[in-house]
């Protein structure tokens, strides 16, 4: 059953995030994922939508958004978004 690391984000830093932007998507590509949202515009239809940028990442499974997030590759890099932005990111699994 496909997986999705969801990320809601508040860019404070864009040069540092440029950074993480760029090493982020390979390593991406590497373990299999797929950007389905990255930071496109959103436009709201209902209710308060507080959410600056959207990032969603399509793996094949639970396990495959587990292993690219917790791998030492993307250990190394996440100080940089943590640094330069704010937010939540959550595993969401996908319907059968």
């Amino acid at each position: 059953m496909k997986a999705y690391l969801v990320a809601h984000i508040e860019v404070h830093d864009p040069e540092g995030f440029a950074e993480y932007r760029e090493r982020v998507a390979p390593l991406v590509a590497r373990f299999g994922g797929r950007y389905l949202v990255r930071g496109g515009t959103a436009h709201p239809v209902e209710g308060d939508w507080r959410v600056p940028r959207l990032v969603i990442i399509e793996f094949d499974n639970l396990d495959a958004a587990r292993t690219f997030y917790h791998s030492p590759e993307y250990q190394e890099i996440l100080p940089l978004r943590l640094k330069a932005s704010h937010g939540t990111a959550a595993f969401i699994e996908g319907v059968a």
